[in-house]
Formats: structure tokens, sequence, C-alpha cells
């Protein structure tokens, strides 16, 4: 008996090493990951800050150009390093890939906090074919900023203009809601602003309806009587966005990646080599309008 007791108790002691040296050995382990761990962020963190202080010509070589997004995005970067003058912003929208969902005019009305009835970049939906072989396709309508706007020609006060870079923009501080532009756009392109809220008439007026816009670079608060309120509006293709080196927010949600967007006078670029497409057309091409925004079909 006494020597079943010694050997368990020496089996006892054995395992209290056992489980001591492997408490150590985790703790070890631990601390050792630990260190590794803190070493590998400090060596993270500095590249960190030097792709910040990076130049976007250099970023632009390190983007991927297998992936579309990323490679508009490295064209982004690129077209920016040029003068304003130099660049020509373009958008290509693919109907194949197009699936109605309307990601795109919901995305653009949370960027641009459009209030109702102002839509930038409805979805517009057609059924063609013969009963029963029919089908559906869908046609996003941005604002086509064309070379030759008819808009900007009716203007009083100059408010709508064309920028260097081929961009429609709208002056809110100049516009006086006469709105001659709206009937002048032949494709129905711009709305107005009546200063309508979407909880309006409600118990309370929800605090996201005053959050302010950043259209155009531009801090704008909305209240009563206070620009854009009153005014015509528009798509702008984010130029907010743009000047920050971002893509505009139909382009980065649409979820079959059918908007295409960058500078075609890039002959590099991607919207240049789909321009290229025997797919392409424009719409109402005969009004000579030249608009900046094609379709492949």
């Amino acid at each position: 008996m006494a020597k079943i007791i010694k050997e368990e108790g020496s089996e006892k002691v054995s395992r209290r090493q056992l489980v001591s040296d492997l408490a150590k050995a985790t703790l070890g382990l631990a601390a050792g990951v630990a260190v590794v761990s803190a070493s590998a962020g400090l060596v993270q963190a500095e590249p960190s800050n030097t792709q910040q202080a990076q130049s976007p010509a250099l970023l632009a070589k390190q983007i991927p150009q297998d992936q579309l997004v990323l490679r508009m995005q490295r064209e982004l970067y690129k077209a920016l390093q040029k003068p304003v003058e130099q660049r020509q912003w373009a958008m290509v929208i693919d109907q194949r890939k197009c699936v109605g969902c309307s990601s795109c005019t919901v995305a653009c009305k949370a960027e641009n906090k459009l209030p109702p009835g102002v839509v930038y970049r409805p979805v517009i939906e057609e059924e063609y074919g013969t009963f029963p072989n029919v089908s559906r396709r869908f046609l996003p309508r941005p604002c086509m900023h064309c070379t030759n706007p008819p808009c900007t020609k009716v203007c009083p006060l100059a408010a709508t203009y064309k920028q260097k870079d081929g961009i429609v923009v709208i002056d809110y501080d100049k516009c006086i809601g006469c709105r001659y532009c709206i009937s002048a756009c032949p494709y129905g392109a711009r709305t107005f602003d009546w200063g309508e809220y979407y909880t309006e008439g409600t118990p309370e007026l929800e605090k996201y309806e005053l959050e302010p816009a950043f259209e155009y670079g531009e801090i704008r608060a909305r209240v009563k009587h206070n620009s854009p309120i009153n005014n015509t509006r528009k798509c702008h293709f984010c130029l907010h966005r743009l000047n920050v080196g971002m893509l505009p927010m139909c382009v980065t949600t649409c979820i079959g990646r059918a908007t295409y967007f960058g500078d075609k006078s890039d002959p590099e670029s991607l919207v240049s080599e789909l321009i290229g497409s025997s797919r392409v057309m424009r719409l109402k091409e005969e009004l000579g309008t030249e608009p900046n925004v094609y379709y492949l079909v």
C-alpha cells in the first residue's frame, strides 16, 4: 500500500511539473507573439504615413490594373495630374449588365442628400417584344453633360455652365429658379427643389433631413429659403468626390458593374476602350448635343 501511495505521489508531482512547464511555455509564446505583433504594427504604420505623403501619380501605379473598379480609380488619379482643360470626363453604361436594381439611384440620393422629387439618376424601365416573347431592359439616365448643352444657353444669369473638364454645373448662388433650363434639357435630366421634406407633416421633422450636402465641395445646410432650395438641381458626376480622387457614387455601388467612368481624352483609359465598341450609342444624337454619357446595347 505504501508503495502504491509513493508511486501515486511521484506521479502527481510529475503532472504538476508538466502543467507548470506548459504554463511557462504558453506565457512565453504569448509574450513572443505580442512582441512580433507590435513590431509588425510599427513596420506597417510607417508605410501608411509614407503612402499618405505620396502623390496620386505614385498611388496610381500601385493600384492593381486587373479589376475594373481599381483600374478606374487608378486612371482617375492619373487624370487628376493633368491640367483641367486636358481631361474630359465621360461615363459609359452597359445596358446588358444593368439589372434595374436602382442601387445607383438610392446611392446618389444618399450621397447628395436629395429631397423628395429630386432625382439625379433615375432608372427607366422598358418592355420590348411581342407577347408572350417579351423582356425588359433598363436605362439609367444621369445628366448627359453634353458637349453642346442647350440648357446653358437659356439661363438668363449664366448660373449653369460647362466646366473645362466637360462637367455641366449649376451655381446655386446665381440660380433664380426660373426653370428655363429644365424646359431646354431634351433628356429631362433636371429637377426643381421645392423645399420639401420626407417627414414633413409628421409629428417631428427628422434630423437626417437637415444634414448638410457637400455638392460642388460646399457645405450647405438644408434650411428654408436657402440654396439649393428653390434652385434647379442635376447630376454633376459627384464633382465633390472627383476633386478628392474618388469615383462617382453610382459607379462604386453598381452591383453589376454596369457603369464605367473616366477620362475619355486618355486613349488608354477604360472608357475610351468602351466608347470604341461597336455596341456603343448615345441618346438623341440627332439633336447635335454630343452627350458624354455613352450606352452599350
